[in-house]
Formats: C-alpha cells, structure tokens, sequence
C-alpha cells in the first residue's frame, strides 16, 4: 500500500508480548513493568489474523518482537502460522537470545528467514550490569549456530550509549571481518524510560566512523533504516542507524502492532489506533490497517524543541 506521502508501506513488526527476561535499564525501571493480563494480549489466532489482514493491504515482511518474542507460549507454531500466509514472504524475530538455542532449528523449520539479535555490549560483567542479572555466554553461543543454520545475515543491533560501549566500537566491528554478520549502531532514542537517558548518554553513529576504518557501501534495499558501512575486505557490514541526527523517514516503510492490540503509524508518536477491541467485534481490521496507512505522518519531531518523547517503554511497543 502506498501512503499519502508516496512511500510503500509493506513491512510490519508485530509484537507478541510486553513481557522480557531481562530488564536493560534504558528499556524498562529496575522494578519491572505492570505486566497485561493475558485477555488483554492479542491472542495467537489474533496475531494471524492481523498478518493475513496486512498481507491484503501489501504487507509483504513480518518482524516479530517483544518484550522478549521467545517467551511466548507456542512461538513456533505462530512463526509457522504467520509464514504460511498467503503474500508473507518474510518473517523474522528480533531477539535478546538468551533462549535462542532451545528453539532455532525449530523456528528455522517453521519458516523464520532471519534473526536480529539485541546485544549492546561484547563484556561479561558489562552485559550483566545493564541487562541487570543477563549471562552474556548464553547469547554468544547462539552466534556460530544462527550462522550454521543458514539464517543470515545474523543482523547484532548495539545500542550506543555514552561512557558505556564507546569502547568497544572497534571489537563489535570486528565480528564483521570474517563472517556475515552485520552489525547495526542504533542511536539512543528518547522512548519512555530511554527519555531520562539521552541528554548525557547520547552518541552519535559519527563516533563509528571517527574510530573505525571503515567504506562506506550502497545499500541493498531503499527503505533500509541504515548507511552501510565495510571493513576493506571484511565480509560482513556496519550499518548506522542515525534516527536522531540523520532522519530517515522519508523511506521509512512499516507500520506497528503492540502486543496489547494498538497499531503505531510511527515509533515516535504516541498516536495508537484501536485494533483489538475491533478484532472482537468482528470489525473490518484490513480497513483500520490501511486507515493506518493513511495516517502515518511525514516525519518524526524529535528534533524539535517542543517534542516530548512517547510513554510508553521500548518493550510495550515491540523491538
């Protein structure tokens, strides 16, 4: 479907719930979140129900995300589900991969083409420390068995955050010299409890390129978030995903559905449309789904001395 502002819109990241088994202190407070009662999630038959209603409207690529998407009951039938669907020609998860070896080929067998996994710091104690409790040996041990079951390129996203993995710009770099992995730097973005962090721990992607010698590259798909980036003779990629000093809106090509039911028309407005309560009520969903559409607006503020960040935390949104 193509929106009032010429874009295609043919990509949806579906979250499937609030809940996550870390609590990484820019996503979520020490103390955890209210959790949703579980009437108050989308149901599996709800979630297909919202992919074969985006497959009509031209949505062609599923992202499934969380909170932490491996912590949902029966996530391997959804994702063999989801890839069954009629115009759905991608499903992919993103992942703090800490329960990843229990069900990858499982999840590979059932139509996952790709995983991203969330991973912002390459040190044990580190790791531990933001996560607040994580094992960072049971995320690095899933990294050869994504790439031996064939599902690449494994995508790392580092959240960059000042006085905290600056430092290891380089070593992250490096996983891409020799195997194909691509290694994605998020900029820390102002999203509920993020909001209290990013005036002093803000970095921006031009410290990648300061400290690494890098190329930069085309990229493979227009409506790519990111500016590619490659070590001379590396095999992987860098890209940079600049959403605060470098909009990228103007290809921006998907839409969001929270857990909870709300479809986001864009990640930085607290702009939701009801889809659950329509779901129920055996409402036409494929016309909210493009009303939707209709409704995303040309840019995000957050560069503007007047906005204020969203609400809601990243894990009620969805990765």
């Amino acid at each position: 479907m193509i929106d009032k502002y010429n874009r295609t819109i043919d990509y949806m990241r579906l979250s499937v719930t609030d809940r996550c088994n870390l609590r990484c202190k820019y996503c979520m407070p020490e103390s955890g979140v209210s959790k949703k009662l579980h009437k108050e999630i989308l149901r599996h038959e709800e979630l297909v129900e919202i992919v074969k209603a985006g497959a009509q409207i031209g949505i062609k690529k599923i992202r499934l995300t969380g909170g932490e998407p491996l912590i949902r009951k029966n996530i391997v039938e959804l994702v063999r589900e989801i890839s069954s669907v009629e115009g759905i020609n991608e499903v992919t998860m993103t992942t703090n991969g800490l329960l990843l070896k229990n069900y990858l080929n499982d999840l590979k067998e059932a139509g996952l083409t790709r995983i991203n996994l969330s991973l912002d710091t390459l040190n044990p104690e580190r790791y531990k420390n933001i996560t607040r409790g994580g094992n960072i040996e049971d995320v690095l041990a899933c990294i050869p068995l994504i790439l031996e079951a064939g599902l690449r390129p494994l995508k790392i996203n580092v959240v960059l955050i000042g006085g905290f993995n600056e430092d290891e710009i380089n070593d992250f770099v490096e996983l891409t010299r020799h195997k194909n992995i691509e290694v994605r730097f998020i900029e820390l973005m102002p999203i509920g409890e993020a909001s209290r962090w990013t005036n002093d721990k803000f970095v921006s992607n031009q410290k990648v390129l300061e400290v690494s010698d890098l190329i930069k590259i085309e990229k493979t798909h227009p409506s790519s978030p990111a500016e590619y980036y490659q070590l001379k003779g590396g095999v992987g990629k860098i890209g940079l995903i600049n959403p605060i000093s470098c909009s990228f809106c103007i290809d921006c090509n998907r839409i969001r559905v929270t857990s909870d039911g709300k479809v986001k028309p864009c990640l930085h407005s607290d702009q939701e449309i009801e889809l659950m309560e329509a779901l129920r009520n055996h409402e036409d969903i494929v016309k909210i789904l493009r009303d939707a559409v209709t409704s995303k607006p040309k840019e995000h503020l957050i560069n503007d001395k007047e906005y204020k960040p969203i609400t809601r935390d990243m894990n009620r949104i969805g990765g």
